[in-house]
């Protein structure tokens, strides 16, 4: 993952279960493992601001609905 790059949600759930697998065959080096765990770590905290995000937007969206539940079109940045 590039510095400074965003990703999308997919992008880092993709790379998490790549690191997932490679871990699982466990035939992975100390440093190389330490490289995938921060990987891992990144990845992780880029789906969770997706997701917070997501709710927030979601919340918004019922907030604003003076009746409660209303349909509306939800959207999320970069989609």
């Amino acid at each position: 993952m590039a510095r400074g790059k965003k990703i999308s949600f997919e992008e880092a759930l993709s790379g998490l279960e790549e690191i997932v697998a490679e871990l699982e065959d466990g035939d992975i080096a100390l440093a190389d493992l330490l490289d995938k765990y921060t990987q891992g770590v990144k990845f992780s905290e880029a789906c969770l601001k997706e997701i917070n995000a997501a709710e927030e937007a979601m919340d918004l969206v019922i907030q604003e609905s003076a009746d409660g539940f209303e349909e509306s079109e939800l959207h999320i940045e970069g989609e």
